[in-house]
């Protein structure tokens, strides 16, 4: 074995000890981490783009669509609608509205002030469109 090897497994001894002594208080939590890593802005959009693609997701379950039934009504192809709902990729504005559009969905764009002052996970991200025809 090497000594950055052994040096390792010493640590990974050595913190599973600490974790066996203080319990959960030594394990750092993700928003720790996060925001060790991520500055304030870059984390509100990674927020903004999970909870858009999980209500895009979410309002797609409820209506009991299949990804291909949303890609028939859409346009876009179900492999794309896939990644969207997976957040593997960050889709173009217009490709979001194609597949909104058949939820009766669209954006909406609201103050920052309003959005700010909303609780972190009811933010409303997507909004029914009135007009939907079904």
């Amino acid at each position: 074995m090497n000594n950055e090897y052994k040096e390792a497994i010493a640590q990974a001894k050595t913190n599973l000890e600490d974790v066996r002594e203080r319990g959960v208080e030594a394990l750092i939590s993700w928003d720790e981490i996060e925001q060790e890593l991520f500055t304030p802005e870059e984390i509100a959009a990674s927020n903004l783009r999970v909870g858009l693609m999980t209500e895009l997701a979410r309002a797609r379950h409820e209506q009991g669509l299949s990804q291909r039934k949303l890609e028939e009504l859409s346009g876009v192809k179900q492999p794309v609608i896939a990644r969207m709902e997976k957040g593997i990729n960050s889709p173009h504005l217009d490709t979001v509205l194609k597949v909104l559009a058949p939820l009766g969905k669209t954006l909406a764009i609201i103050p920052l002030e309003v959005a700010e002052a909303m609780p972190a996970k009811k933010t409303p991200y997507l909004v029914t469109n009135k007009k939907r025809n079904n």
